[in-house]
């Protein structure tokens, strides 16, 4: 995987910045009272700044780098392993990657999405937007068309599985180790069943 170009990089430092203030924001006013024009004043933009890397309140709470990240793991893993293994490794990969800083703010912005009711329904309709993503990934590794159906359901299946796991994390964890360990089990459920 290629490393970013310095515009890259400072659009995602950008994106990041206003993630944190907004997650710091909600935290301490709740997510209802706090508004667009708050975030942004915080991140020392102008709304509309916000709103060219973020369409809705909503989005910054649900988008992440996540999805290209394990895209790019289930592209790059060796050719003999198994689907179950490249996801595996695509769900790994990605939390491996993150720093201390960056995983308690995944925390912070999951435990938002798993409590605010317009934050659950706006994160189900992009999980569905990640199965489909990272499946097209897989279905190409697989030498299918890019909607496969069976591609989907698996990946629907890994995810739902690493959900269980982040609810877990969110529930009763703040270590990432901890979110590791039960993405792996999660995972070896489908494989060995309960």
């Amino acid at each position: 995987m290629s490393s970013p170009g310095l515009r890259e990089r400072k659009k995602q430092k950008t994106r990041w910045a206003i993630q944190e203030h907004a997650v710091r924001l909600f935290a301490q006013q709740g997510y209802d009272a706090t508004t667009v024009e708050q975030i942004a004043e915080a991140a020392e933009i102008s709304p509309s700044t916000f709103f060219r890397y973020f369409k809705t309140k909503e989005d910054v709470i649900i988008q992440d780098r996540y999805d290209e990240l394990m895209a790019e793991a289930i592209r790059a893993a060796p050719p003999d392993l198994a689907p179950l293994e490249v996801m595996r490794r695509c769900f790994v990969d990605a939390f491996a990657s993150v720093g201390p800083d960056e995983a308690e703010q995944v925390l912070q912005r999951a435990r938002l999405q798993f409590t605010v009711p317009a934050l659950r329904m706006r994160a189900l309709d992009s999980m569905q937007d990640s199965i489909r993503y990272l499946a097209a990934a897989l279905a190409d590794r697989l030498g299918r068309p890019k909607d496969d159906f069976r591609c989907q359901a698996f990946v629907g299946a890994c995810v739902g599985a690493m959900i269980n796991a982040l609810i877990a994390w969110v529930q009763d964890g703040e270590n990432t180790d901890d979110v590791l360990a039960m993405i792996d089990e999660a995972l070896s459920v489908i494989a060995e069943g309960p």
